[in-house]
């Protein structure tokens, strides 16, 4: 299992463009709790506070689609690095004026929101480029989504650690300033510089015109629906059991399930189509969301969370293969920023949805909405099996390479394969 990963992270320029993506996205992973902690420390209300975060979240649920079609008109340094300079400005401007200026605090995180950089989106497109072999690139969306784990993870801890040390307008800077860095090492590197997007065809609606990435994105604003709806029923539980630190392990424990789940994926060699694969995982991704609505005792609470979290990960590796099957050619960081947007979109409709189901019929009516969630996204992808059965890019010819079964990247399509990084070494 791990020699499978460290294969991947051996690869030229493979650790450097993973470490500087997941450095460069702290920032997004962690504004909604650097805002709230912020906005207290200046004295806003919590609804203030989640005012806020609710309009960060929203100017990036809008931005990254938008950055992303411009990376892939205009090349990762143009976009990537001023994005995430004028977001870090944005967060600066909100930690100098603090909430004394309603008007201006709202205008600077919306800021630091909409020029969020897609570096998520842009990271998976220069996967196939780095890795070559088909395989090695599935492995590496795994891997990718065990490392999101680990951020959403460790980012929270390290912003209250900086809040401890000195300050919440520290904690802010300091997280911005790193995101920047981050993102700089990404535009730096030399796949980065190198990579330039397939050939489009010019259309208003660009990736979005995939009816195969529509029937995905419908699907996974479920997904996260459900695990939005869980984030708030699991404080509700917390608080039935009379102790916030409940709400603590059950995240722990989803958050582990993942782990392991995303490791033991990418651990493996699947073949047959991605689409048949993500419809079993969603399913066992729904059937583990559903037990959670028994809500017994917190010991057998905290295993069901982490049953729970076991396909996770999973799902939305195999579904970063599923967009770059459907994606037109040239929108592939588009498309790998709508199902970021969409995703979030949907755990934003989950913590509204929760919230009331929690005060209409308690917390096993919260958690009902996860399940109901995942159940969902599994009718969306079977009453599309049709559209999903034909990659949008089935018409494209790909280079080989590496090997005959090799992935057709966008690299390889337009013959941009640059010297100087993998695209056909073998191992």
């Amino acid at each position: 299992m791990a020699a499978g990963y460290a294969d991947i992270l051996r690869t030229p320029h493979a650790a450097r463009l993973l470490t500087g993506t997941l450095v460069g996205r702290l920032p997004n992973a962690t504004a909604h709790i650097a805002i709230v902690l912020f906005t207290r420390a200046e004295g806003g209300s919590y609804t203030l506070a989640g005012a806020l975060a609710a309009v960060y979240g929203l100017a990036t649920a809008l931005g990254q689609p938008l950055l992303g079609r411009a990376v892939d008109l205009y090349g990762q340094p143009r976009v990537q690095l001023p994005a995430a300079v004028v977001s870090a400005l944005g967060m600066a401007l909100f930690a100098a004026v603090g909430t004394g200026s309603l008007p201006v605090a709202y205008l600077a995180v919306s800021v630091a929101g909409l020029f969020t950089p897609p570096l998520e989106g842009g990271l998976r497109a220069l996967w196939p480029g780095v890795l070559g072999r088909e395989d090695r690139v599935h492995r590496a969306y795994a891997m990718d989504a065990v490392a999101q784990e680990v951020l959403f993870t460790v980012g929270p801890l390290l912003v209250t650690l900086l809040v401890s040390l000195w300050s919440p307008a520290a904690a802010l800077l300091v997280i911005n300033a790193v995101g920047v860095i981050g993102a700089l090492s990404v535009v730096l590197s030399e796949p980065s510089r190198a990579w330039r997007s397939a050939p489009r065809e010019a259309h208003w609606l660009g990736a979005l015109r995939s009816p195969g990435l529509l029937a995905l994105l419908g699907a996974f604003f479920f997904v996260g629906l459900a695990l939005g709806s869980i984030t708030v029923a699991a404080v509700a539980y917390a608080d039935d059991h009379g102790s916030r630190s409940v709400y603590g392990w059950l995240m722990a424990a989803l958050g582990l399930g993942a782990l392991v789940g995303g490791t033991a994926y990418g651990a493996r060699q699947w073949s047959g189509a991605p689409e048949r694969r993500l419809r079993v995982i969603v399913a066992l991704l729904a059937a583990g969301y559903v037990p959670l609505v028994l809500t017994p005792g917190v010991v057998a609470m905290t295993a069901l969370s982490a049953l729970a979290g076991v396909f996770l990960a999973p799902a939305i590796a195999c579904a970063f293969i599923v967009v770059d099957r459907h994606a037109p050619s040239g929108t592939v960081t588009e498309a790998f920023s709508w199902l970021v947007t969409t995703f979030g979109v949907g755990a934003a409709v989950g913590t509204a949805v929760a919230g009331p189901a929690v005060e209409i019929g308690g917390t096993a009516w919260s958690f009902a909405v996860a399940g109901a969630s995942g159940v969902a996204a599994l009718v969306v992808l079977m009453t599309t099996q049709r559209v999903l059965a034909v990659p949008g890019r089935s018409k494209d010819i790909a280079r080989s390479v590496g090997d005959p079964g090799a992935h057709s990247s966008e690299n390889d399509r337009n013959g941009a394969v640059q010297p100087g990084f993998s695209s056909g070494r073998e191992a």
